[in-house]
């Protein structure tokens, strides 16, 4: 597989030509988007090898407009026949489908015409016995915390892709994106008391990564700490949400201001714009132009330029989400967030998605509760988007007089999301990880169901 680092051109000519094609063959207009991947995953269990998988792949998917019509056909095969009956298909299927008034290219405005360099893509592609003693050593360290009894293996990922995208208003760009991952899960305990848990890492570069030993020592020390639960009676109690599981809130945000969701009018927040939803000093920001960042793009799926925004200011909703379609629906200006694969349309999606740091510490905000919840796992997806109510199972430590006292599992933490962000107040503790991010978060008054 080439270096994806930079643009391909005769990746680039693969799918101007397409759509050259497609509008000789009837399409008033037409994309392409094509992705060549490389990947190498292994894993292992007690020291020993279980699994270890390379595997390279390409694929590019046509949409072709009749009118207001559109289709969609993807395809491995790029041989000048396999592309010859792509086209075919695509313009044959676009004409006897139902028209979409909200379809259709950016207006060449739109368009980006030059973009950073955001370095998301490492040169470096790693050996297997790299990789292979990585684990080893996330394990061993995690196998060394006294308490830990067993291993559920360790794993450890490399990936790198190119994507490229043209289309007849103009545009035509690529780019490369890479990803190594480790991650080691052990048990603690013995018999029916025992424990689960893990830690891992994932970042552009594998030189960014933690350490093995670090890893594997967290995930370890975390099972550990988890070990003789105790059940809790039903009460409504401030829950503290440390940093690997707050972020679920703000995937709930990210899907409660998409604009396909606001538009149906599926989205608890639908009637929201420019009202306080959040605490006056909350403010979450969507950045795809981060350094390195997991979920950075120079431009989006339909090629519109990409900027950084403040999703929410003070406190307040200032933003949908929207791709071309939806910001159509909605009467808006797209805000340069589609996100697409080669088979079907493309839609919004989240880039680096983040809530900014607070001003107090993590250990100020569990200071002050008598009692409560602090919670570092979460199960299910009890979560409806059209009302807000949020039920999900969880499992973290009691708080007593401001500190962690024991372990706790087999709960339920209840509210509604719409209470739950006007109640919420981040700590200073904000680490970028995961692509989506937020630093410990308190919610006061939430249900827990217990015993």
């Amino acid at each position: 597989m080439p270096s994806p680092n930079t643009a391909q051109p005769d990746v680039l000519n693969l799918l101007e030509d397409l759509i050259r094609k497609a509008r000789a063959a009837g399409a008033d207009a037409a994309d392409a988007v094509l992705f060549d991947s490389a990947s190498l995953s292994l894993s292992q269990r007690l020291g020993k090898p279980e699994r270890l998988e390379r595997s390279e792949s390409g694929d590019l998917g046509l949409r072709v407009f009749v009118g207001r019509q559109q289709a969609i056909v993807s395809s491995t095969d790029r041989s000048a026949r396999a592309l010859d009956e792509l086209v075919e298909r695509a313009v044959a299927m676009a004409r006897v489908v139902p028209e979409d008034p909200y379809c259709g290219l950016a207006d060449p405005d739109q368009l980006a015409r030059d973009w950073p360099d955001l370095d998301v893509c490492d040169p470096a592609e790693p050996s297997a016995d790299e990789m292979i003693e990585h684990a080893r050593i996330a394990e061993e360290a995690a196998m060394a915390v006294d308490g830990v009894t067993n291993s559920e293996g360790a794993d450890a990922g490399w990936s790198r892709s190119m994507v490229a995208i043209a289309a007849s208003n103009g545009f035509a760009g690529s780019y490369g994106v890479s990803r190594r991952s480790l991650s080691v899960s052990v048990l603690a305990g013995t018999g029916t008391a025992m424990e689960r848990d893990y830690d891992y890492d994932s970042k552009v570069y594998g030189s960014d990564l933690r350490a093995a030993a670090a890893i594997g020592r967290e995930a370890g020390e975390r099972a550990v700490r988890r070990l003789n639960p105790r059940k809790v009676k039903s009460q409504k109690v401030p829950v503290i949400f440390d940093p690997r599981v707050s972020r679920s809130l703000l995937g709930h945000l990210s899907g409660a201001i998409s604009g396909p969701a606001v538009a149906r009018g599926t989205s608890f927040l639908k009637d929201r714009m420019g009202e306080r939803i959040f605490a006056d000093g909350v403010t979450v920001i969507d950045d795809p132009h981060v350094r390195r960042g997991l979920r950075s793009r120079p431009f989006d799926a339909e090629g519109v330029a990409t900027r950084q925004r403040t999703v929410i200011d003070g406190g307040r909703l200032t933003i949908w989400l929207l791709d071309l379609r939806s910001a159509r629906q909605l009467g808006l200006e797209t805000t340069g967030s589609a996100s697409r694969g080669t088979s079907g349309p493309p839609g919004p999606a989240p880039s680096n998605f983040y809530m900014a740091p607070g001003r107090r510490s993590r250990d100020a905000l569990i200071g002050e509760i008598a009692s409560g919840l602090y919670v570092t796992e979460m199960m299910g997806s009890g979560v409806n988007a059209v009302t807000g109510d949020y039920s999900r199972g969880a499992s973290g430590f009691w708080i007593e007089n401001g500190t962690l006292a024991y372990p706790v599992s087999e709960l339920t933490v209840a509210g509604n999301l719409k209470e739950m962000f006007l109640n919420l107040e981040p700590a200073d503790d904000l680490e970028h990880r995961y692509g989506m991010d937020a630093p410990t978060l308190r919610v006061d008054g939430l249900t827990i169901a217990g015993m």
